[in-house]
C-alpha cells in the first residue's frame, strides 16, 4: 500500500505516470485492431511484453517483481495455453546453471580468495598508473574465471582499488579514479559475457538463440569460442577509449610510491575454494570429451559447496545471498521470449520488419547493420538487460530467417550490441554503487555509452563477423 509520506516525496503526477503508462500501453496494444497476420493469442503476448518493457525502463517494480507480474499477465489474458508454457523459464536448465555459478561466486568471495587475486594483481602494478590500469582491464577477463558475476567482481575490486587511490592521494573527482571507477562500471561485465558462466546475459541469451535457432544447448566451450573474440575485443578499445578521454590522470608525482596489501596467510578455506572452482572450470573446458551439459559441473560444485564437511557456504548464508533476483528474471524473461515466440508474435513482428528493410533483401551485411542500429536504439530505451534479451533475440532471429540470414549470427550480433553499452548508471546491478565512488555524471555515461555503440559495431562488422565465419557460423547459410 502505497503511505500518505510515499505520496507527498513522490508526487501524484509522477504516480500517475508510473503507474498508470503501463495500465494505459497495455489496454492501447490488446484493444487495438488486431493486425492482418497476428493471432489473437499473439496480440496478447505482445501486451503483456509491452507492460514488461515499460516497466522494467521506468523501474516502477523491482525487475523480478515485474518477471513475475508478466508471467501472471500471460495466464490471465490468455496468451499462452496453459500454465506449464507460462512457467517454462522455470523448467530450463540454463535457470539452475546460474544458481550454481552464483554459489561459486560466493564460495570464493567468502573465502577470501577473490580478495586475495584482486590485491596480487594490484601489488605487481607498482606505482604506476598505467600498469595498474591494464591489469584491472586483465582482471575483468582473467578473474571471470574464478568469480564470474561482475556484480560480486566489482563490489570486490572497487574497495581495492579505493584503497590504492587514497594510498597515492587521488581525489574521488580527479581524472584518473574517474577513469578506473568508469572502467570499473562499464567494462567490467564484458569479460563475464565471454564465459557461458558469466552471469544472466550469457545464461538467457545461450537459452533464447538455441531455443529459436533449433539447436542444442551452446557447450561452454562453443560459447566461449564465438563469443570471447567480439568481447574481449570491445573490452581492449572500450578500455583504450577511456584511458585517452581521462589521460590527464595517468601520471602521478615521483614522491608517490606503490601501495601494498597485506591479506595474510592462505586460509585451508580459500585453497577448498580454489581446487572447486578449479575443477568446474576443468569440467567447463573438457566438456567435449565427457559430453557433461553446463549445468552439471555448475550443479556439482554447488552440491560439494554446501556440503557440511567442507565448510565454505552453509545453507542460511546461501538462502541469504544466492541474489534470487537473477533466478526469477532469467526465468520470466524465458517464459516471455516463449510466448512471444509459440504465439507468432515474435514470427509477425519480424515480418513486419522485414517489410521495412525488405528493399536491402540480397544485401546481407546491410540487413543485419540496420539490425545492429534497431537492436542499439531498443537499449537505449530499455536499459534491463534480461527484457531486452527477451525482446530483441527472436525478433533478430525471425528477421534474419525470414531474408535468408543465419538466425544464429543474428542473435549473437545483437547480444554483442547490446550488452556492450551501460547508458545509464543504474542499467546494471555492477554500475550503481561504483559509479558513486567517483561521483561520474549522468552525461559521462551517455557519452561511454554512445561510443561503445559505436566500437561494438565496427568490432562486429570489421573482425567478428569474418572471425564467425571462420569458426562455422557465418552470416549467410
Amino acid at each position: 500500500m502505497i503511505d500518505l509520506i510515499t505520496i507527498r516525496n513522490i508526487g501524484l503526477g509522477s504516480l500517475a505516470v508510473r503507474y498508470g503508462l503501463p495500465v494505459a500501453v497495455f489496454f492501447a496494444v490488446i484493444l487495438a485492431p488486431n493486425p492482418e497476420g497476428l493471432t489473437e493469442q499473439g496480440q496478447r503476448a505482445l501486451a503483456v511484453m509491452a507492460v514488461a518493457v515499460v516497466l522494467w525502463a521506468m523501474e516502477t517494480l523491482h525487475i523480478a517483481v515485474t518477471g513475475m507480474v508478466a508471467i501472471v499477465a500471460l495466464i490471465l489474458v490468455h496468451a499462452v495455453d496453459d500454465v506449464n508454457v507460462a512457467l517454462y523459464g522455470f523448467s530450463q536448465p540454463v535457470t539452475y546453471f546460474l544458481v550454481g555459478i552464483l554459489t561459486l561466486g560466493m564460495a570464493v568471495r567468502q573465502s577470501g580468495l577473490a580478495q586475495r587475486l584482486a590485491a596480487h594483481l594490484i601489488r605487481f602494478a607498482g606505482g604506476s598508473p598505467k600498469l595498474l590500469y591494464v591489469q584491472m582491464l586483465a582482471a575483468f577477463a582473467g578473474l571471470t574465471f574464478a568469480l564470474p558475476s561482475a556484480s560480486t567482481r566489482g563490489a570486490i575490486m572497487v574497495h581495492i582499488y579505493e584503497q590504492v587511490m587514497e594510498h597515492w592521494g587521488v581525489e574521488k573527482t580527479a581524472p584518473l579514479n574517474k577513469a578506473i571507477m568508469l572502467a570499473m562500471g562499464g567494462l567490467n561485465r564484458l569479460g563475464s559475457t565471454a564465459l557461458l558462466a558469466g552471469g544472466i546475459t550469457p545464461v538467457v541469451a545461450s537459452a533464447l538463440i538455441a531455443d529459436f535457432g533449433l539447436i542444442a544447448d551452446f557447450s561452454w566451450t562453443g560459447w566461449f569460442i564465438l563469443m570471447a573474440v567480439p568481447f574481449y575485443l570491445i573490452l581492449i578499445f572500450g578500455g583504450i577509449f577511456v584511458y585517452f578521454t581521462y589521460r590527464s590522470g595517468f601520471t602521478l608525482p615521483e614522491t608517490v610510491g606503490g601501495v601494498e596489501l597485506e591479506m595474510g596467510p592462505v586460509q585451508p578455506s580459500e585453497i577448498k575454494a580454489g581446487l572447486i572452482a578449479l575443477g568446474t572450470a576443468l569440467l567447463w573446458f573438457t566438456d567435449f570429451a565427457h559430453g557433461l551439459p553446463p549445468v552439471v559441473p555448475a550443479l556439482i560444485a554447488m552440491t560439494v559447496i554446501l556440503l557440511p564437511g567442507v565448510g565454505l557456504v552453509n545453507w542460511r548464508d546461501f538462502e541469504t545471498n544466492m541474489g534470487w533476483t537473477n533466478f526469477f528474471v532469467i526465468a520470466s524473461s524465458l517464459s516471455l521470449a516463449n510466448a512471444l515466440i509459440i504465439s507468432g508474435a515474435a514470427e509477425w513482428f519480424a515480418d513486419t520488419l522485414v517489410g521495412s528493410v525488405g528493399g536491402l533483401r540480397g544485401y546481407p551485411t546491410l540487413v543485419l547493420l540496420a539490425m545492429s542500429g534497431a537492436a542499439a536504439a531498443t537499449r537505449v530505451v530499455m536499459p534491463n538487460i534480461a527484457g531486452y534479451l527477451a525482446f530483441i533475440i527472436p525478433v533478430a532471429m525471425s528477421t534474419g530467417s525470414a531474408l535468408g540470414l543465419n538466425p544464429v549470427v543474428c542473435g549473437l550480433a545483437v547480444v554483442v550490441v547490446g550488452d556492450s553499452v551501460v547508458y545509464y548508471p543504474a542499467s546494471a546491478t555492477a554500475s550503481v554503487f561504483i559509479y558513486q565512488r567517483a561521483q561520474i555524471r549522468a552525461l559521462e555515461v551517455v557519452k561511454m555509452g554512445i561510443f561503445m555503440t559505436v566500437i561494438a559495431v565496427a568490432v562486429l562488422f570489421t573482425i567478428v563477423l569474418p572471425y564467425w565465419s571462420l569458426v562455422g557460423e557465418s552470416l549467410t547459410p
